[in-house]
């Protein structure tokens, strides 16, 4: 192993990344899923490592004041993002262009409702990108990704042929959940020629930019490829995903052209509440505090994702492709030849997310972004299961 990789251990280490929580009979969405029943819950996208301690003490001290009304975010907050957005992407982020959100999901949703016509995506894709056109009153077409030498990538004839002058809106998800791509410069300008090419607004989900795996890859904002590009988005971003605070309901979208984004704040009137005090304060501590932790949870994931690949290459009822971003692993099941996926590896004792509600049935999603040991029962659970 190398010095540095040395060093990235000992960080792990010294965050207690190896140390399993007991989440069981609280308030866990993700593990009250499965309360009563022997099934590690590993389905969605929320993980089972602690925030980071500098987030912990910016809570404790926020609760020390004992008031908590409402709340606009500081200027001190809105500092902290845009050196974040400079620091890791050399971003140059005006305050103005920045909408606070309680969620991401609540953008997506947004965006659908601030541009008029059809929306276009391509999957399989995280659910709410199918969701959001039709709550929004929106047509929705959907082109299918392609798999080619086992890697996932845009079949931009398909995306050609999918065009009508009615779409007016491309939903991206940059890195791409569930396939675990992190979209490289060459796709992005192509993506963004497209776009141009049949003047398409674009929402952009880059909820998990900070969950890079590959150490040589870096996240590049898609609009950061260009002016043209950069007028036509609506870009989400959250420190949920990559700092684990999802509970705590903090979100913003950068929209640099002011029509834009007056049309999606008018979306916004009387349906999205403030976001809540303790997200800000969460939020801040996350991005201006919290490298150290981050780096090291990246090591840990990186080990997990490692291994993980090497396990499924062992069965030959599955397979999965290389996670370039996220902590969650696209399986193809089919090879088992049962009906229901899901419920098999439920069976087994391993609680996972269905292929169908991404667009793809037959293939399950599998969140890695827990401690090695957790990781290991499942693998041992899934292997006792194919050998019965």
């Amino acid at each position: 192993m190398t010095r540095n990789g040395d060093a990235l251990n000992r960080r792990a280490a010294a965050f207690d990344f190896e140390r399993v929580l007991d989440r069981t009979g609280g308030d866990s969405i993700k593990w009250n899923k499965y309360a009563g029943r022997d099934i590690l819950p590993m389905w969605v996208a929320d993980m089972d490592f602690a925030a980071p301690p500098a987030v912990q003490a910016a809570l404790q001290k926020r609760l020390a004041q004992g008031c908590f009304g409402y709340t606009l975010p500081t200027p001190s907050l809105v500092d902290t993002v845009l050196a974040y957005l400079q620091r890791e992407y050399a971003w140059q982020v005006e305050p103005e262009w920045l909408v606070w959100l309680p969620g991401l999901v609540t953008g997506i949703n947004l965006a659908c409702r601030a541009v008029d016509g059809t929306v276009l995506t391509a999957t399989p894709v995280y659910p709410p990108f199918l969701s959001a056109p039709r709550l929004s009153a929106r047509p929705l077409v959907t082109v299918p990704l392609q798999l080619s030498d086992n890697r996932w990538g845009w079949d931009f004839a398909a995306m050609e042929a999918a065009m009508t002058p009615d779409v007016r809106l491309l939903l991206l998800c940059h890195p791409h959940n569930p396939v675990g791509r992190a979209w490289d410069q060459a796709e992005l300008l192509e993506l963004a020629a497209f776009c141009t090419r049949h003047d398409l607004m674009v929402c952009s989900d880059e909820i998990h930019c900070g969950l890079l795996l590959d150490p040589e890859r870096q996240h590049i904002p898609l609009a950061c490829l260009g002016q043209d590009i950069a007028r036509r988005c609506i870009t989400l971003m959250a420190p949920s995903k990559t700092f684990n605070i999802p509970g705590l309901g903090c979100a913003f979208a950068v929209i640099q052209e002011a029509p834009l984004r007056k049309r999606f704040c008018a979306a916004m009137q009387g349906i999205v509440p403030h976001v809540n005090t303790l997200g800000y304060v969460a939020t801040q501590a996350a991005y201006g505090e919290s490298e150290a932790w981050h780096k090291a949870l990246l090591a840990t994931l990186r080990r997990n994702r490692d291994r993980l690949e090497a396990a499924i290459a062992e069965i030959p009822a599955l397979s999965m492709t290389h996670v370039e971003a996220t902590y969650l692993a696209w399986i193809d099941a089919r090879g088992l030849g049962v009906a229901d996926p899901v419920g098999f590896f439920e069976v087994a004792g391993v609680g996972l997310s269905d292929g169908a509600e991404f667009g793809l049935p037959g293939w399950v999603r599998l969140n890695f972004g827990c401690p090695p040991a957790t990781l290991e029962n499942a693998l041992d659970r899934v292997a006792q299961a194919l050998a019965r």
